[in-house]
């Protein structure tokens, strides 16, 4: 919460199962950065590659990354919960590229590393990335039961069969 990490262009990895507060740790980090007057831009995964994807299209993607390159934070979240394709794993490769050394990234992911090699479509393409996500970066590993889940378990809104094998 002392921002530091921006400060240090360091990235922050939140990686778990749905519903344990990634996305809630990451909008945290990113209004306390707000408060400290850091600009900030959050985007999903899959709407980021969508946008350079339109943008490489058009013939903007330079233009595209030059503006992301202006946010000392950026948050990209949910990656891993959709697959990309090879061309947007490059635009990927090249979004995070772009920000290396220079700028601060919250990724989120409910994929673990050793799985990126599936999410990005290629296990080259994501040793690459994750070389330059990695290389100065917090990563926090959450586990536990979905906080949705458990409410609703405790509520009583939810009929979950367990199924015992014998």
């Amino acid at each position: 919460m002392t921002m530091r990490f921006i400060h240090n262009n360091e990235n922050v990895v939140f990686l778990g199962p749905p519903g344990v507060g990634k996305t809630h740790l990451s909008v945290a980090l990113g209004m306390q950065a707000a408060f400290s007057d850091i600009s900030i831009y959050y985007i999903t995964a899959v709407k980021l590659v969508q946008i350079l994807r339109k943008d490489f299209l058009s013939s903007k993607l330079s233009y595209r990354l030059a503006t992301y390159a202006r946010f000392p934070l950026m948050i990209v979240d949910e990656i891993g919960y959709l697959p990309l394709t090879r061309e947007e794993s490059n635009l990927f490769f090249q979004f995070v590229s772009s920000r290396y050394e220079k700028h601060s990234t919250i990724y989120t992911s409910n994929k673990s590393f050793s799985e990126w090699g599936e999410v990005l479509g290629d296990s080259v393409m994501a040793s690459a990335v994750l070389d330059r996500i990695l290389h100065h970066c917090n990563v926090v590993n959450i586990r536990g039961e979905s906080y949705r889940l458990k409410d609703r378990k405790r509520t009583g809104n939810v009929i979950i069969n367990e199924v015992k094998k014998e």
